[in-house]
This record gives structure tokens, sequence and C-alpha cells, in this order.
């Protein structure tokens, strides 16, 4: 209790003597600089066009320490009064979109329509917007602020660029705050394990009609999907499983040699993901013979972990909503945030602004919330640093 009264103190003080009088245009700011990073292309694996631009906003905002790592990450440093503590806001920069993708942006009174725009290229832009704000504003936090434009967070990234990214700064950071350009509102603290399984089946194939009968890899991947679907999970602790993609064969009248799954695992409990997925290796050593042959390679592996709703970050987080009338939920999800909380580091993800149809073509934003997005996210960042620098345990 002593440590949230001290992190609300932080909190009021900073709400109270920031200069707010920057809010309407720094959020203005942001939209335009969201709708700029939404227009260069980055799916998972590709993000190096949007790494170079970013680190040339890095650049322009006058961080220092500013580079790019192997996986695309782009990192850069606010100088805080000490060196000893240190805090880390990252946001993702990948999209679930190829390449080729149209990403014609439409505006429609407070909404803005665009492929990737609030997923996350808002993040992205917020992220940018706490640098602007404190620059702008000549304000030195008390502890270093890292800032990490971080890579592979969507689909079969694995959170490459979150691993890479903590193992990095993990020496000198006490504390994370992620960002999710659609969270305004919503609070993550606790992010759910999660296994992906890419499961190939083969077999010798043949003739349909004159081979009738021998093993295909097809039937037999398709054996195998029924099985999983047959299965079932705790609805307490909540666990899922999907499959998300299935391919395979060459012609209709061959007996398939070659078929496969993409298969996607979660609970917010790790034990009860690993029974779920020893069953699944289970199922598959049912159904494997010298005819038909199975092999897996793990494709995704993200880590679980919590904080309390009890912990200072957290309800950090929540007094700054309730500073403007908002009450914050809390929830569980599958973020970047995933990786600190796995290795005991405080953490919360938080959002810019709301909206909808993330992962869809008409994905959009709402203006409006932007502004208490950005106010957010300055009280916290600057509290937690107040907090962490003044408080190390």
């Amino acid at each position: 209790m002593k440590c949230v009264k001290l992190m609300k103190s932080y909190i009021k003080t900073i709400y109270s003597q920031w200069n707010w009088s920057i809010l309407n245009s720094l959020s203005d700011w942001v939209v335009e600089e969201a709708i700029r990073v939404q227009q260069i292309p980055a799916p998972t694996f590709d993000e190096k066009a949007r790494a170079d631009y970013l680190a040339q906003k890095f650049s322009d905002l006058n961080l220092t320490d500013i580079s790019i790592d192997d996986v695309y990450n782009v990192y850069g440093r606010i100088a805080g009064k000490t060196s000893d503590s240190g805090i880390l806001v990252l946001a993702h920069t990948d999209t679930v979109f190829p390449a080729e993708t149209d990403l014609t942006v439409k505006r429609e009174g407070n909404t803005v329509y665009g492929p990737g725009l609030g997923d996350n290229s808002m993040g992205v832009a917020g992220l940018l917007g706490l640098v602007k704000a404190l620059q702008d504003n000549q304000y030195q936090p008390a502890c270093d602020i890292w800032f990490v434009a971080n890579s592979c967070e969507e689909g079969l990234g694995d959170l490459k660029g979150a691993k890479a990214a903590f193992a990095k700064l993990k020496d000198k950071i006490d504390a994370v705050i992620n960002l999710e350009g659609l969270a305004y509102g919503h609070i993550y603290n606790a992010g759910i394990a999660v296994h992906r399984l890419h499961i190939t089946a083969t077999a010798d194939g043949g003739h349909s009609w004159l081979h009738f009968g021998r093993p295909s890899a097809i039937h037999g991947i398709v054996q195998l999907g029924a099985k999983i679907t047959a299965l079932n999970v705790p609805t307490q602790p909540r666990t899922s499983f999907n499959i998300g993609m299935i391919d395979g064969g060459h012609a209709i009248n061959a007996i398939g040699t070659k078929s496969s799954i993409w298969l996607d695992m979660r609970s917010v409990s790790p034990s009860a993901l690993d029974t779920l997925r020893k069953k699944v290796y289970g199922l598959i050593e049912e159904l494997q013979d010298d005819g038909l042959r199975f092999e897996v390679e793990v494709v995704g592996d993200r880590p679980a972990g919590s904080i309390p709703d009890t912990h200072v970050l957290v309800q950090g987080a929540l007094l700054t909503l309730a500073e403007m009338g908002v009450k914050g939920a809390l929830e569980i999800g599958s973020t970047d945030g995933n990786v600190p909380l796995s290795h005991g580091y405080p953490t919360v993800t938080i959002g810019i602004t709301r909206g909808g149809n993330a992962h869809r073509l008409d994905e959009f934003i709402e203006v409006a919330p932007v502004k208490s997005g950005m106010k957010q996210l300055i009280t916290l960042s600057l509290a937690t640093a107040e907090y962490y620098t003044n408080n190390k345990s």
C-alpha cells in the first residue's frame, strides 16, 4: 500500500505540473506520424524499411545511443538524472499484411481507416510522441528511458524482436511499458503462454485408383486434425487451440505425399499448455507408422508471466486513467510484454487510442482518444521513472 501511495503522489505531481498545453498539437502530430509509419510496408521479418525510417526519426528527435540490430529493432535513449535506474518503452513495428497490400488511408470524421494503422502504427507513433513531448519541454526524466521500436511481434515472429531487445537492455532497466495502439483504457499485466507447431505428414503416395489403400499424407494430417479438434481443454485455467493453416497435395487423383497443419495452442497456465502439448504428441504417435511419417517443428514459443493486480506499476496505470475519469480494465493477452514478464520484470501494456477491425483491411482508429492516450503515457512513464529511481528494492 505504501508503494502505491508513493506512485500516486508522483502521478499527481506530474499530472499537475506538466505543460499540458502541448496536448492538442501533440495528438495531431501523433495521428499524422501514425499514418506516415503505416504507409511503409512492414510484414513480419521484413521491417527494415520501417526500421530505417524510425532510426532517422529517433535522430531527428535527438535521442542518443541510436542503433538498429540484426532483427531490425531500433534503439534510442533519453538520459535521465541518473543511469542507476531505467525504464523501457517499446512498440512493435511489424504488421500482418503482405508488402503488396494497398495501404490507402481513408478519413471519415473522427475515424481514420487503414490496414495496420491501429496495430501497431499508432503504438509506434505514441512512442515517438512521448519522445517529442519530453524533448519539446526540455524535460529530463528521473532515470534513463530507453525507447525500442521492435520487430517480429505478429504471426510467426515469436516475439523475436522483444526477446532480443530485452536481452540487450535487461541490466539497464527496472520496468517496462509496452504500447499497443488500440488498447486505450485497457491494461495488460499478464501474458498467456503460447506454443505453436508445424506438423508435417509424409507418405510414399501413388495413384488414387491403382494404389487405393496406401497411406496418404493428406488423410493422415486430416485424421490428426480431427483428433486434435476432439480434445477437451479446461476453461479454468483458460486453454485453447486452433489449426490456423493446412496445406499439401499436388493432384486430385494422387495419393498425398506431403501435407501439414499449423497449430496454435494457448493457456494462462504453462502447465495446462504443457499437458495439451503432450496430448498432441501422443496423437501423433498413435497415427505414425512405417507408411505414414510425421515431423514436428516448433515455430512459436511465447513465454508466460504476470504481475499481481495490486502491483505498483499496475496500480499506477489504473491511477493515470482514473485522473482522467476513465476506469481501466485489466487484461490478459499475448504481447511483447510476455518477454519481460516471464523474467519477473514489472511490465504493463497500455494503449494510445481506441479503434477496431485489427488485422483486417478496414482497420480503423478513433482520433479523439489520442489526447487522453498520450496524457496517460506521459504521466505513467515519468511517474514510473520517479518511482524506480527513488525506491530501488
